[in-house]
């Protein structure tokens, strides 16, 4: 079935097996909301389909970059405003960042896909929101991204932000819905490589935000 995965894994490594406390959000079928639960508790493997947009560090310490930001003044999301401040910066440069952000405060809307495949064909970013199912959620919102500067001509999603909490909320991040009084606590680091793996002979723009 399709569904948001939000992906927390340790890799198995020198005899430590892997450790998946990755969660994922589907459709309810019994009400049409947002079901969040944990992926382990529903497979035993650490496999998924589709796409993804993928960090991975050592998990050694070290310096990271410490974003904390109240009351979103512009109309752009977290995410969308740290990639165009790399893209202004640093020109002709792709610089990419991972890690992980609070929403401390607020409400933010997340999209996550219906379980089933649609029946007709989704070529236009119309099409693909209409079929889509969008909710506000609540905070506290623990969120996943990751996100490009520019992309160098690997055909990336340029960011992507998929979100969980404890409240039983999560999905595909897009934006805070509550500017005022919205609050971002997050870290992030800048990635050394980028791997892109089965990338597509036919490729589109469609449903690429």
């Amino acid at each position: 079935m399709n569904a948001e995965l939000i992906p927390l894994v340790l890799t198995e490594a020198e005899g430590r097996p892997a450790v998946n406390s990755s969660y994922f959000s589907s459709i309810n079928p019994a009400d049409g909301q947002c079901l969040q639960e944990r992926y382990s508790d529903k497979f035993s493997d650490c496999k998924f389909a589709l796409l993804g947009n993928l960090y991975a560090s050592e998990g050694k310490p070290g310096k990271v970059i410490e974003v904390h930001a109240k009351k979103r003044t512009g109309d752009y999301s977290i995410v969308t405003a740290l990639r165009k401040t790399l893209e202004v910066e640093y020109p002709d440069k792709s610089l990419a960042l991972g890690g992980t952000f609070i929403i401390q405060k607020g409400k933010a809307k997340i999209h996550i896909m219906p379980r089933e495949f649609s029946s007709c064909p989704l070529d236009t970013d119309e099409a693909v929101n209409n079929w889509l199912k969008h909710f506000e959620v609540n905070a506290p919102l623990i969120c996943q991204s990751v996100l490009v500067s520019k992309d160098p001509g690997l055909d990336l999603r340029v960011e992507h932000t998929h979100c969980f909490s404890h409240h039983g909320e999560g999905g595909h991040y897009y934006i805070d819905t509550t500017p005022d009084s919205v609050e971002y606590l997050g870290y992030f680091m800048p990635a050394e490589f980028i791997y892109r793996i089965d990338r597509p002979k036919e490729t589109h723009t469609v449903g690429r935000d």
